[in-house]
């Protein structure tokens, strides 16, 4: 029985309980919280059913959760229920329940975790997004990691996720960038709002290979040229990059083509014409501060120049006209200021504001051996992805990007993650897999399978404690796909893991010396290859390898 399995049949009986006592069952509500006890002598799940709804129902809640205990008591695969304090119910599967929980993780095998909660949904996951005009930082990084990350934890809750990349190729930034390999191609040292460090030169130097008369031509040209050509080599850079760091993107959208196709027009004159953008001191202004945002915003400037609003206007309008439900926007910690403004755009249109979700990430920053490292080898100023993964490898890269909450910032210890001890946190949860792979091999060799185990057996309290760890990997996902916390299943994994080992410490799996195997060690293999499952989807949704050997 699984820990939806049981909340269902807590509401099926406290709905029964309540009408045969014409008390007011529509109290309930949809889903009933069913938790597991810190102190596992409580039992295997507690509920506060009883003190939530109790009052509501017109029953006294201890009195409501007695009955409710009674008649959970007599039901197939409940082996004791308890009454705690003003209310609680402490309730104990019997083994053979609990034992469905092994059998289901192995029949789903890579499904375990999946469902089909949002099927249906069309979600635009937008993120990275970062500008043509130098490597991937950390910033970027810890999106690349946590944007991959939850845009495979929905797609395993049934949502067609589009991930997109918006590729920033037009505005004074690419001119900047332009001027700078310009400057490095004729050895001048970089304008004073350009881009330095090595990879400058680098493009610069490949730019007048590909174009040998690049620096001869008419000032206009040279410009062109060497904004397109160096555009061009420094995305397809942050594309193998973001690639060899396991994030792909399904969409690469050129700002460019919104002011190219007219969209950015077509979207300036439909807000005119319904009265949501006014004119004043020569610009025109979004009436934003009518749908919730601070301030309203200038979309064109008295100049006649496009305001960078007027591309994310347009840009928001072209994802709903490809038919996405849900535009999620995942963007760095001096963006809160577009949370307000794209849900403003929303609404002017005449569109639910709710179709916009923005995520903010907080910043990130290495340390080695307690000192903060400042300094990048190619980048010049900042650190890159590239020099995250050449100091801790892409697995722990992402693994610890992934592993804390976006919502604060994050500081890595590059020893740490470097190590190969049970403090590093992925380390950790691949050895666990690695662990297991190799009880399997050792099984094999044995002749002992996991056909037709017998899991009633399974009654020692650290079997009962992974196979409850099992059972929550389901709700987990979902929370973390609710949510947008991608973090909430890296940090279940290490709960596993070490719930494993200790169950490993207690529980010997396979026979030794002469010993014949038996009932118990099959059902312990099969609670093994139930927990290697586990491990295996919960990191690929995280897009870490599952190591069969370390």
């Amino acid at each position: 029985m699984t820990p939806a399995d049981l909340a269902e049949l807590l509401r099926g009986t406290a709905a029964k309980v309540l009408a045969e006592r014409g008390l007011d069952a529509s109290v309930l509500p949809a889903t009933l919280a069913v938790e597991r006890p810190r102190n596992p002598e409580h039992g295997d799940y507690a509920s506060n059913v009883a003190m939530q709804v109790g009052k509501k129902a017109g029953a006294n809640p201890r009195e409501l959760a007695t009955w409710l205990a009674d008649a959970l008591t007599a039901t197939d695969g409940i082996e004791t229920v308890e009454v705690a304090g003003p209310g609680f119910l402490n309730i104990r599967l019997a083994a053979a329940a609990q034992g469905v929980i092994v059998a289901n993780a192995i029949a789903a095998g890579e499904a375990f975790g999946s469902s089909k909660a949002l099927a249906g949904k069309r979600i635009n996951l937008e993120f990275v997004s970062a500008n043509p005009t130098g490597p991937i930082h950390l910033g970027g990084t810890r999106w690349a990691a946590v944007g991959d990350a939850l845009g495979r934890i929905l797609a395993a809750q049934g949502a067609a996720v589009t991930r997109e990349y918006y590729f920033n190729d037009h505005g004074a930034q690419i001119d900047r960038f332009a001027r700078s390999l310009i400057a490095a191609a004729n050895g001048d040292p970089a304008p004073e709002d350009g881009y330095a460090g090595a990879y400058i030169s680098d493009i610069a130097a490949e730019v007048v290979r590909q174009r040998p008369d690049a620096l001869a031509l008419p000032a206009d040209e040279r410009q062109e040229t060497f904004r397109s050509i160096g555009v061009a080599l420094m995305f397809d850079h942050i594309k193998k990059t973001l690639h060899e760091f396991g994030t792909d993107f399904d969409v690469y959208f050129h700002e460019n083509s919104l002011f190219e196709s007219g969209a950015v027009e077509t979207a300036v004159a439909t807000l005119k014409a319904s009265g949501n953008l006014y004119e004043e001191d020569g610009a025109w202004w979004l009436k934003s501060t009518d749908f919730g945002d601070d301030k309203d915003r200038v979309v064109i400037k008295s100049d006649g120049n496009a305001a960078y609003i007027a591309g994310d206007i347009a840009y928001f309008q072209d994802k709903r006209s490809r038919g996405f439900d849900l535009c999620i926007y995942m963007l760095g910690a001096d963006h809160h200021g577009y949370i307000g403004r794209l849900k403003a755009a929303a609404a002017a249109f005449g569109d639910n504001p709710d179709t916009v979700e923005v995520l903010i990430g907080q910043m990130v920053n290495l340390v080695r051996d307690g000192v903060a490292v400042k300094m990048s080898k190619r980048a010049g100023t900042v650190i890159t992805l590239d020099d995250l993964v050449e100091a801790i490898g892409v697995d722990a890269a992402r693994y610890a990007m992934i592993r804390s909450s976006v919502d604060s910032s994050l500081d890595i210890d590059l020893e740490l993650w470097a190590s190969t001890t049970s403090e590093n946190p992925v380390y950790y949860v691949q050895y666990a897999h690695a662990r297991l792979a190799s009880l399997g091999r050792n099984a094999a060799e044995l002749g002992i399978s996991t056909e037709n185990p017998k899991l009633e057996l399974l009654t020692h309290d650290r079997e009962g404690d992974l196979i409850r760890t099992i059972g929550e990997y389901p709700r987990v996902v979902a929370a973390a796909a609710e949510l947008r916390e991608p973090h909430r299943i890296a940090r279940y994994m290490e709960e596993l893991a070490g719930t494993y080992h200790r169950f490993y410490t207690d529980c010997r799996v396979l026979p030794q010396g002469d010993e014949p195997a038996g009932d118990l060690h099959t059902a312990r293999l099969a609670l093994c290859a139930a927990t290697r499952q586990v491990l295996a989807n919960g990191l690929a949704v995280l897009g870490v390898s599952a190591p069969e050997r370390m």
